[in-house]
């Protein structure tokens, strides 16, 4: 019968594909880990990972034991959860991760709000990409994700938070700041500046603006930011337009040379949800992060999905 500890250590080279890094990971030394892997890989008599390939890939016939591995080890960590917060009140650790675009203008909003009303709650927060969220979620390394959905996969349930409109930030030589509303078909990409593969906001300002081939100002020049900082500064000098996030108009500062221009209705949107795993045991730290979230959120930000807002898909 395989020990926890030796769970722990298949669980971790699995997601590391590495041994050293396990090790590291699991604070042990790499000689106790690959010993103990040897051990279990004994006991069943197949080997768990195919250590010729770099990085080294779980076999076939060891990926159903790692995954229910990862099952066990997550009932493991509800009965450990409940066994030592019996309360009412949410307690214990949580762990939560956000995309860049959310982050930096939601987190002032709640933060500390939410410690103050919840002192028995550890909280870790990580800022990720939505993809590191949704592996993260998938290895149980962290216990929510604040991101944009709708989400396809069946593994995962959203909570919807809220619902950020979209501005057109643009300089004001620009032909579209003479327009007192935006419609999406005056938008190509010609002017347009994105965020990094990777980001969700890139994906949806895509879809946003019908664009067809690569976007950029200057012909020679391929900006690959993961910074909206940035390219506001690069529309502040007069190139070009982007387009923001409603909390982010609120706080990253605008020159005098800028100009916000709402969107026509149906007004573009993102939906921006609590996601965790469906087999997650922290319930009720999980309502009381959302509830405290949108107790937080500014007025003129929409909870509820109307037919004056348009959803656009991730």
């Amino acid at each position: 019968m395989p020990t926890l500890t030796q769970l722990e250590y298949l669980v971790a080279v699995e997601r590391l594909r590495h041994f050293g890094k396990a090790a590291k990971a699991c604070h042990v030394s790499q000689p106790t880990l690959s010993m103990q892997l040897r051990k279990l890989e004994e006991e069943y008599g197949i080997l768990f990972f195919d250590r010729s390939k770099q990085p080294i890939l779980p076999t076939s016939e060891g990926l159903g034991i790692i995954e229910q591995a990862k099952a066990v080890l997550r009932e493991m960590g509800k009965l450990d959860h409940l066994g030592k917060n019996r309360k009412l009140e949410p307690v214990g650790e949580f762990k939560l991760a956000l995309i860049p675009t959310v982050a930096p203008y939601l987190l002032p909003l709640f933060l500390e709000p939410f410690a103050k009303r919840y002192p028995e709650i550890k909280l870790f927060i990580e800022e990720l990409t939505t993809q590191n969220i949704l592996d993260a979620l998938e290895n149980d390394q962290v216990d929510a994700g604040i991101l944009v959905t709708p989400l396809k996969g069946e593994n995962f349930l959203e909570i919807p938070l809220y619902y950020e409109p979209f501005w057109l930030l643009v300089n004001e030589k620009h032909p579209l700041a003479k327009l007192s509303a935006v419609h999406e078909e005056k938008l190509d990409n010609k002017d347009v500046w994105l965020l990094s593969e990777g980001h969700c906001l890139r994906n949806q300002i895509v879809r946003i603006c019908s664009l067809r081939g690569k976007p950029g100002i200057f012909p020679n020049v391929h900006l690959e930011s993961g910074s909206l900082e940035t390219i506001i500064h690069l529309v502040e000098q007069g190139h070009g337009y982007t387009l923001l996030p409603h909390l982010a108009t609120k706080t990253e500062r605008l020159s005098r040379g800028t100009l916000l221009k709402p969107f026509s209705k149906p007004v573009p949107s993102r939906e921006v949800s609590l996601v965790y795993r469906r087999t997650q045991y922290k319930q009720p730290i999980l309502n009381a992060l959302a509830s405290e979230v949108r107790k937080c959120l500014p007025k003129d930000l929409p909870q509820e999905k109307s037919k004056a807002i348009e959803v656009v898909k991730v």
